[in-house]
């Protein structure tokens, strides 16, 4: 059974952002957006980049709503170099929030800090075999619209 970080798993792409499955799943959904260009400040995004953003915000959360029943959305932007001193990444982490406990594929997934900031990590992170992680993508693709 695989259970090492996986490199990370594409769900989709669309002209200006690709949209990963981040590796770890400790709230069922949980996703990256990712800026395909270089970027190092969020201000530097283009008008278009903005626009395709905002119809990915919402065809994300509507989709992993639908899939996982997820009760509310936490996104944040993070920007990360890639090597040292050479490439900064510009990315977006949206986090579904779980009021209630969930079962996806007999396996149970649960919001430890539901109602508080994930800044303050609960719990440890939560690394699926390849296999569950391509049915969630499967999954989140179900519904999507982008």
């Amino acid at each position: 059974m695989e259970t090492e970080p996986h490199p990370r798993d594409l769900i989709t792409q669309t002209r200006y952002w690709y949209i990963f499955l981040d590796p770890d799943q400790k709230n069922l959904g949980t996703c990256i957006v990712s800026l395909k260009r270089e970027s190092g400040h969020l201000s530097s995004l283009k008008p278009a980049e903005w626009q395709e953003f905002i119809k990915i915000v919402y065809q994300l959360e509507k989709s992993i709503k639908k899939a996982f029943k997820a009760t509310l959305f936490n996104w944040g932007c993070f920007l990360s170099e890639i090597e040292e001193n050479k490439l900064l990444h510009l990315e977006w982490h949206v986090i579904p929030r779980y009021q209630q406990k969930l079962e996806f594929e007999k396996k149970s997934f649960s919001d430890p800090c539901f109602g508080k900031s994930t800044i303050q990590i609960c719990g440890e992170t939560l690394i699926l075999p390849y296999s569950l992680r391509n049915k969630i993508i499967s999954k989140i693709r179900e519904n999507l619209n982008i």
